[in-house]
Order: structure tokens, then C-alpha cells, then sequence
């Protein structure tokens, strides 16, 4: 078991969890069926209080765009301008899965490693979490049950606004040129299609997106999402024998083809995925949103062949009735990438070690800006943020563990300016 009354002494605590909850409490849900970024108005409140919270460590160099992309570049130390630059990103939005409105964060401090009960009728019950029973002693921020807490992402911006409030206040940590960059819409899959890249100068960035301390992820799935609509034909009930093509009962039909065994319920560590995400429709028409997920190009060729095989086999049971697919890539798996810049990887372990974390390699079993960010031409693994559970009413973030990760970040700003 970690040492978290020493870790929880080191002088960011109090900080980073003050900043987790305050964030918190500002609502920055967003929105999938909004195609514009920001998909929701309350996503600036938080992008625009951070930009004033850069303004105010002294960072002169703060902007936001007109798509609520915020970048603060900071100043090398004097004498290490020629260093590379590094990046720090996280995104400001929170998953719909569940509420992010009124969020009450509660913050229990020495966990006794016993269910914590939220609000009436939910319980944080390591019996149902069995993680939870490693962090007795950890200081832990939980919600009430009523909504999700918003770790993933605000404790990814918690613990860059506090490493930079660190850094920037004591000369004696030299550092090269750094950039802090906060993003939208990153849970709709959107976070970077309008990212001024043209802004950053960048040798290297880091997501701020992980969940238990020492989790590196350097690589993540390819992502794909398959739009299916299906068009029947209507028809009186009483007589559609040979005339009737039932939309509705297409898209079942279809969705009981996708097999069990390679469902997110089903799967972990290498392994893909179909997840039927949202349905909707009647007899004439039904719409359904299927996200693809696997580690390899091949395996994501079978994905897209087996939904168009899928959707020719339900055309023929249904006579009449037609099924159009599309497909949209959402980010690739970043490991190729990263493997061609072993350098930034090797600097993310060494600084994690110097933090006192145990840094060990993790797939995401999803994706980050950083994948996307990758792909434009920037390698960006993605860092341990303290969260867990999250994207439902059962998420708490790990104090120890937040701090842990902002010892990271000003130890690599270290790194790369050796």
C-alpha cells in the first residue's frame, strides 16, 4: 500500500484538491448531437475562468478562440530558451452518460476503506469496487450519487493549473518553453477537429486523462463510428403479411447480430468492440449509432466488413426494407507514432519515478485529444490524473494521486529542460 500520509504532506494538496472541486461544480457537460464546438454554451465558463486563473500566475501569453480552445504559452527560464518546448493538455467538457449539473463534491479525508454512503440510495461500496480498498488512508473526492464528478477531466485540469501555479512561483525549477492547452467537446469525439495546431510549437505534449497513479497509456484503440439507418415500408397491421418492412424491428434485428462476446461488458486489455450506443425510430425509419473499437488496422477492417455483412443480412430478412451505413473515423491508436519518439516516453517514466509513483504501461480502452493531437504530428501519451469510475454517479478522484501527478509534470518540465 502507498505511503499516503507522507504523499498528502508534499505541498500541492490542498491545492490541487481545492481546484478539483471548484471545477467541479461548474457544469461543462457537452453534447454528442451538436455538431458545433462548443456543443454546450457552459463549456466557456470554465474555459474562460481558466483563462482569467492563467492570467492571473502572471502568464501574459493566455488566449481563447472563437471554439473555446484555450493556450497559455509560457516562457522558458532565462538561459533555457533553446530547450524544447512541452505541452500539457486537458479538456474542459464532461461525458453525458450522466448528469454534470449541481455537482456536490465531498472531500473525505483518511478513508477508512468502508462503503461511504453518497446521498439515499447510493453507496461507494468497495463489495462493488473492490480498487477502493487500496486507498485506506488516501484522502478521496467523491459526488452524492446524483450526478458524476467531472475527475475525468477537470483533475487532469486541476493538476496542470497547479503544477504551473508551482513552477511559476519558484525561479529555482528551470524549465524550457511550455504550453497549457485546454480543450472542448473531447467526450464527443470532437475535442480536436478545429484545434488551432498552427499555435503550437511543440516537441512534445501530455494529456492530463488517466486514471489510478503510475498508468501510462501510449497507446489506444482506432476508433470508428458506424451510422446505420434503416427505411421500412408501413403498412396496416392487421394486413402487412409479404408487405410491411418494420424499421424498428431492423435495427433490433441488427443489434442482436452484434456478438456478446466482443461487447465492452465483455471485454478488456487487447480486445475490441461493438457498442450500439443510440437508437431511435418507428416503422418507417430507425437510425442506429454503432462505435467500432480495436488495437489494430486488421482488426478494424473485420469491424467495418462484419457491419456491412450485417446490414446486407437484414435488407434480406426484411423484403422491402433497405439499411445505408456510414462510416467516420474518430482517432487512431497513437502507439505507431509514439514508438518513432522513444525519447518522449522515456522522459514521462523517469519523471514519474522521481515523483515517487510506480509508473507501468496501460492501453486506454478508449481514446484522448492526445491520440488525435498525435496524429496531427505531435506525440502526446496520456498521464495518470487520480480518476476513477468515471463517466457515472459512482466516480471519486484520489488526492495522493493527483499529487503524485502534478510532481510528474514539474519533473518533466525538469527533464526536458536538462
Amino acid at each position: 500500500m502507498k505511503d499516503f500520509a507522507a504523499i498528502l504532506k508534499r505541498p500541492h494538496t490542498a491545492e490541487v484538491v481545492e481546484r478539483l472541486v471548484r471545477y467541479a461544480k461548474i457544469e461543462t457537460t457537452s453534447d454528442r448531437h451538436n455538431a458545433a464546438i462548443p456543443s454546450t454554451e457552459s463549456q466557456w465558463d470554465l474555459a474562460r475562468l481558466l483563462v482569467d486563473e492563467l492570467a492571473a500566475l502572471g502568464i501574459k501569453d493566455v488566449s481563447i478562440d472563437d471554439h473555446c480552445y484555450v493556450i497559455a504559452s509560457i516562457p522558458a527560464s532565462p538561459g533555457m530558451e533553446g530547450k524544447p518546448a512541452v505541452g500539457f493538455m486537458a479538456h474542459v467538457d464532461t461525458a453525458s452518460d450522466v448528469s454534470g449539473a449541481n455537482v456536490k463534491p465531498r472531500v473525505v479525508q483518511n478513508y477508512d476503506g468502508k462503503a461511504l454512503a453518497l446521498s439515499p440510495g447510493w453507496t461507494l461500496d468497495p463489495a462493488d469496487f473492490p480498487e477502493l480498498a487500496e486507498y485506506r488512508g488516501d484522502t478521496i473526492i467523491v459526488t452524492d450519487g446524483t450526478t458524476l464528478l467531472g475527475a475525468d477531466d477537470k483533475g487532469g485540469v486541476a493538476i496542470i493549473m497547479t503544477a504551473l501555479s508551482a513552477v511559476l512561483r519558484d525561479p529555482s525549477i528551470k524549465h524550457g518553453p511550455l504550453y497549457a492547452i485546454f480543450t472542448p467537446d473531447e467526450e464527443t469525439g470532437k475535442g480536436m477537429d478545429l484545434f488551432p495546431l498552427q499555435n503550437i510549437k511543440a516537441a512534445a505534449c501530455y494529456t492530463l486523462d488517466g486514471g489510478k497513479g503510475g498508468e501510462i497509456e501510449s497507446e489506444c484503440f482506432t476508433a470508428y463510428e458506424a451510422s446505420l439507418k434503416f427505411t421500412g415500408k408501413a403498412s396496416h397491421p392487421g394486413y402487412a403479411r409479404g408487405v410491411m418492412a418494420n424499421a424498428l424491428s431492423m435495427a433490433a434485428s441488427f443489434v442482436g447480430m452484434l456478438p456478446r462476446s466482443e461487447s465492452p461488458e465483455a471485454t478488456d486489455g487487447w480486445f475490441g468492440y461493438y457498442y450500439p450506443h443510440e437508437m431511435h425510430g418507428g416503422l418507417e425509419s430507425a437510425t442506429l449509432d454503432i462505435l467500432l473499437r480495436d488495437f489494430s488496422d486488421q482488426g478494424m477492417e473485420r469491424r467495418i466488413a462484419a457491419v456491412k455483412a450485417w446490414a446486407a443480412a437484414v435488407e434480406a430478412q426484411f423484403p422491402g426494407g433497405q439499411v445505408a451505413v456510414e462510416f467516420k473515423k474518430q482517432y487512431l491508436n497513437m502507439k505507431k507514432k509514439l514508438d518513432e519518439n522513444p525519447r518522449v516516453l522515456e522522459l514521462l517514466y523517469e519523471a514519474a519515478r522521481k515523483a515517487g509513483a510506480e509508473p507501468y504501461s496501460k492501453p486506454i480502452r478508449g481514446g484522448t485529444d492526445g491520440a488525435r493531437l498525435t496524429e496531427m504530428g505531435i506525440p502526446t501519451p496520456n498521464v495518470f490524473a487520480g480518476m476513477h469510475n468515471f463517466h457515472g454517479r459512482h466516480e471519486w478522484a484520489s488526492a495522493s494521486e493527483m499529487v503524485l501527478g502534478v510532481d510528474t509534470l514539474i519533473e518533466l518540465m525538469k527533464l526536458w529542460a536538462a
